[in-house]
Order: C-alpha cells, then structure tokens, then sequence
C-alpha cells in the first residue's frame, strides 16, 4: 500500500472513530455508574425505580410505578421486570425518556449504568486531538500466542485491582531492538493491548489501547501506532478501564494516533 492510500484509509478511519464516540449513545454519553451493592434498598440518585439483584435467579428485580417514567422494550413499565446483562446502551432494555439505563454485571456484581445524549461531555466534544500520520510507526510484527491464556492483576481506572485477562505477545522491532506488548485476545479473535510510553501523560493522554485484527496462524501482523486509540475512560470517568500490564510501559515516545479529547 502507497503511504498516500495509507494516510487516506487512516482518515477515513479518524472520522469514523470521532463519530463512533460522539454518537448519542456513545462513551461521551455515559454520566453514571451505580453499583447496586453500594445502592440503598436499591435506589439509585436521579435514577427512578428500585433495582434490587436476586443472586438465586442471576438477575436484577425492577419495581416501578407509572409516575417512574421508565420504560422496558419501548412501552410504560409498571409493575416489576426481571433484567439481565445488557450488551451496551445499544440494547437495553430500560430507558428513562431519552436516557438508556444498561445492566451490568463485572465479577458478579450488579450494576446499573446512565447513558444521556445530553451529557455535558458530549456537548462539548470537539474532536479527537492526534499525532500526525507517519508511516514510520506501522512496524512489521508477529504474535506470539502463550500456550495458556494467563491473568495479571492489574489496577483499573476506578481504583481497584481486578484480573486482565491476557493469550500472547505482539512482538515488533524499532531501532534494531526488539520489543514485546502482552495482549488479550477478542470474541471475535481480534487483537487488544493496553500500553504507554514516552507520550503518556504529557503530549498525550495517560495510556491507550491498540487494536489489531485477528491474526493468521504464522502469519505476519502490522503493529500500527497510527491507529492506537484513547480508552473509554479518556470520554467518561464512569468507565472502569485497566491501565497498561507490567511490560506494557514502552521505554520511548510513540507519536502516533490519539492523543487526547477535544473540547469547545
């Protein structure tokens, strides 16, 4: 690929990711987090309802009167509705007027999150701030699978330590050494690392995700700083992401991909 296509595809690539995350149910959206073990009796401030999780049928107990304005599948909910995990804001099924209220559960604990298209962060948002393209940062790579998938525990953006959940190595050479990234791999059998360098924190935000497609057995992968991404929790301090595992830290600056969000 000329580095002309290569800048034009990595354009493209910009727009689509600042919509993704602009978008009204996208991680600018998120305003709230609430554990249902830290919720009193179940209630949850500004959100209406009693949320109360059952442990013997694996589930959240939804009680709500008509004066609640909530909804489950689009109509009135009145009554009591019996919810499980949602997959995102995309699919829930509670909403509250425009704001959609997924259910999660993380390490067998219950939680409710708060979506609303109206979040001050979204409002604001006004881009993605990146370092320039250079095609100098799509470094020639290979992935090096464990023979068993492995945990570190890792601290995460809300203060606790919880397991990270890692299958191999990418490995990749800059500046005739040779450098390694331990990375977990997807449902869908894509890449994902979570690293910093020289950038974090200064030109750049604290840490990032890289991410790659799947890779071929014995194949070759490209390991593209360009289009290394900011985490959810640079959008929302409601997400709990990991911060980069031990040997995750690169010794050197990348300036390559996001950097930090803009705002108007």
């Amino acid at each position: 690929m000329s580095t002309d296509d290569a800048r034009r595809r990595w354009e493209v690539w910009r727009e689509e990711r600042a919509e993704a995350v602009s978008a009204p149910y996208g991680p600018l959206a998120l305003t709230g987090t609430h554990w249902l073990a830290e919720a009193p009796e179940g209630r949850i401030p500004a959100i209406p309802g009693r949320w109360t999780p059952d442990p013997d049928a694996g589930s959240v107990l939804l009680s709500a009167a008509a004066e609640d304005g909530l909804t489950l599948d689009g109509r009135p909910l009145e009554g009591r509705a019996r919810l499980r995990p949602d997959g995102g804001p995309a699919v829930a099924r509670v909403a509250h007027g425009e704001r959609k209220l997924p259910v999660l559960r993380r390490e067998g604990l219950w939680a409710v999150r708060v979506f609303d298209p109206g979040s001050p962060r979204r409002l604001a948002f006004a881009g993605i701030d990146v370092f320039d393209h250079a095609v100098r940062w799509a470094l020639p790579g290979r992935f090096r699978p464990y023979e068993r998938e492995r945990a570190v525990l890792v601290a995460h953006a809300d203060g606790r330590e919880r397991p990270l959940r890692l299958s191999g190595e990418l490995v990749f050479a800059l500046g005739g050494e040779e450098y390694t990234l331990q990375a977990g791999t997807e449902a869908d059998g894509s890449l994902w690392a979570v690293f910093s360098d020289g950038t974090s924190g200064t030109a750049g935000y604290r840490f990032r995700f890289l991410r790659l497609p799947a890779p071929e057995s014995g194949r070759p992968v490209t390991v593209d700083f360009n289009r290394a991404v900011l985490p959810p929790c640079a959008f929302a301090d409601h997400f709990i992401c990991p911060f980069p595992p031990p040997g995750n830290r690169l010794p050197f600056p990348v300036p390559a991909g996001e950097r930090n969000p803009l705002t108007r």
